[in-house]
């Protein structure tokens, strides 16, 4: 279980490297790195779905990506701030625990169903 969510944490670092590199290349051989990269992360995605449940997986991975992308875009491009980009970002970490949360509730409940 441990080696799926190294999985999922090597693929939203991927999604965010490729993100960056989306704003920053300017050459060929710089886009070339980043389908690379993209490339890179895709192998790790469904690596990941192989023992985790698809949907938390690919929540995680959108959450990050979505939490990340945005946070880059302040601190990095000069986006803006605001409380209400806060507030969704904050919902959006709570719902992917939550959704985290019930997945593991319901396999628990599986769990001690066959047993």
């Amino acid at each position: 279980m441990n080696k799926a969510w190294f999985y999922v944490f090597l693929t939203c670092l991927f999604e965010l490297i490729w993100v960056y590199g989306f704003n920053e290349a300017e050459t060929w051989w710089q886009w070339g790195i980043v389908i690379v990269i993209i490339l890179v992360d895709f192998h790790f995605l469904p690596k990941a779905c192989e023992s985790l449940p698809t949907g938390t997986v690919y929540a995680v991975f959108a959450g990050v990506g979505t939490i990340g992308t945005a946070l880059m875009d302040i601190f990095l491009f000069g986006g803006s701030f605001s409380m209400g980009k806060l507030l969704f970002i904050g919902i959006l970490i709570a719902g992917v625990i939550g959704l985290n949360l019930a997945d593991n509730q319901s396999e628990d409940s599986i769990s001690k169903g066959a047993a």
